[in-house]
């Protein structure tokens, strides 16, 4: 299976997302923000965190608009897997790919520490290897990590079980505790921590591994 991450001016967190793809077994291929095809016979592009574009105007607004970005969208427009982590996760709802916007953090601070992350659905490419309701601990890094949207957006959410992650210990006043959620074909997932950082036992565990393995063994059986 084939994977793209792709590298904006200020990304930080693409080469843990490459690692994280590598070690589940998939094949990884980088994409620089002025590309403006994805290569061919692509399964699952990853948009990863950092500070894409130093966070002008908007967390992820520019790298929305960058020449790599009707690519992504089209992927997903047809049924392509994406996988967006923290920024990555801003960019996706700036692109309209995923609804609702990440504001600043409810403390106005920045917080970099690892937090208990309760996996909601197993019903989804992404968490199939984890089991409803297991609580996994995974790094967050973030200015503006505030989950926010609208009722109907919300209620959308929870009714059609696209809520893929909630906080144990709500960090940055998301709301209902938010901290990942689905696309309706479920096969885009954004969220704000970062499973990419806990792939190995040298970074302090592996419970972000099993999202990685979920993924390729969905597409194996595909």
């Amino acid at each position: 299976m084939r994977a793209v991450v792709i590298t904006y001016p200020g990304s930080n967190c693409d080469r843990d997302l490459v690692r994280g793809f590598e070690l589940a077994g998939f094949e990884v291929e980088r994409v620089w923000h002025k590309d403006t095809d994805m290569p061919q016979n692509v399964d699952v592009v990853g948009v990863p965190g950092g500070f894409s574009y130093g966070d002008y105007l908007r967390c992820g607004a520019i790298a929305a608009r960058s020449a790599i970005s009707p690519a992504i969208v089209a992927h997903a427009e047809k049924g392509g897997y994406v996988l967006g982590v923290c920024n990555g996760f801003q960019v996706l709802t700036e692109m309209g790919i995923l609804p609702g916007v990440l504001m600043r953090n409810q403390s106005l601070k920045y917080i970099c520490r690892v937090v208990g992350l309760r996996v909601t659905t197993s019903a989804s490419p992404f968490t199939s290897a984890y089991g409803a309701d297991v609580v996994i601990d995974v790094p967050i890094a973030h200015h503006d990590g505030n989950y926010v949207a609208d009722t109907d957006t919300l209620a959308r959410l929870a009714g059609e079980d696209r809520i893929a992650f909630r906080y144990v210990d709500n960090p940055n006043g998301s709301v209902d505790d938010i901290a990942g959620i689905l696309s309706e074909n479920r096969r885009v997932l954004g969220m704000m921590p970062h499973p990419e950082r806990r792939v190995e036992a040298a970074q302090g565990g592996t419970d972000g591994a099993a999202l990685f393995r979920s993924l390729l063994a969905e597409m194996s059986v595909a």
